[in-house]
């Protein structure tokens, strides 16, 4: 099995605990890591939506929190014909922390498409910007 294949069947699993009362629009994550480990997240919403974590940046503030800091490749899936993309937050802090990676859409029976990370989030504020 791919790491794709690998992480697609991540972010289906992770989908399956997603806390979407408001919306009914579950989504699931996984975060692959350069040394193989898988961090799977998925959307929690509450009512006033603005608190809402999206499930990509659960999976990478989980890899963070446990000392993770370079990546290779992520999975984002949802119940959905057409690709699911990150949302702009998620694509912003993805660049910032994984970088230029692979990101793989799927739906619940298969991949709607790939994009590299520069595809999805042109011209990108980071660190370069700040002089650093």
């Amino acid at each position: 099995m791919s790491d794709s294949d690998r992480l697609v069947e991540a972010a289906r699993a992770a989908r399956a605990h997603a806390v979407a009362p408001y919306s009914g629009f579950k989504v699931g994550a996984a975060l692959l890591t350069k040394g193989g480990r898988v961090y799977g997240g998925c959307n929690v919403e509450n009512a006033s939506y603005g608190l809402t974590v999206c499930a990509e940046r659960v999976a990478l503030w989980k890899a963070l929190s446990e000392g993770e800091r370079e990546f290779s490749l992520i999975a984002v899936v949802a119940d959905t014909d057409a690709p699911t993309p990150p949302c702009g937050p998620c694509r912003q802090l993805l660049w910032e922390y994984c970088g230029d990676i692979p990101v793989v859409m799927a739906n619940l029976t298969a991949v709607t498409a790939r994009h590299q990370m520069r595809d999805l989030l042109p011209l990108p504020f980071d660190g370069r910007l700040l002089g650093r």
